[in-house]
């Protein structure tokens, strides 16, 4: 099962969370942030519909692909301040 960690980080004048290497939105405050990571945590592992996806890679070549509703990762956020 794959595993997403959110990490609650200062950025552009305020602070975000980050998956990997990509970064939200920026929110005033670090509470606003990690209220937003928790947010998309708890989604991410909220079971849907079995749906086809389009997605493009890091080269540019587009993949479709079935994406189980059932198969969601586990989450976990990490705060610095806590």
């Amino acid at each position: 099962m794959t595993h997403v960690t959110y990490r609650i980080v200062q950025h552009d004048g305020g602070f975000a969370y980050k998956v990997g290497e990509v970064f939200s939105e920026p929110f005033p405050t670090h509470e606003a942030a990690l209220a937003a990571a928790k947010r998309a945590a708890r989604e991410q592992r909220t079971p849907g519909s079995t749906e086809v996806i389009e997605w493009e890679d890091e080269r540019g070549v587009w993949h479709t692909e079935t994406a189980s509703g059932s198969d969601r990762p586990e989450t976990d956020v990490e705060d610095s301040k806590a």
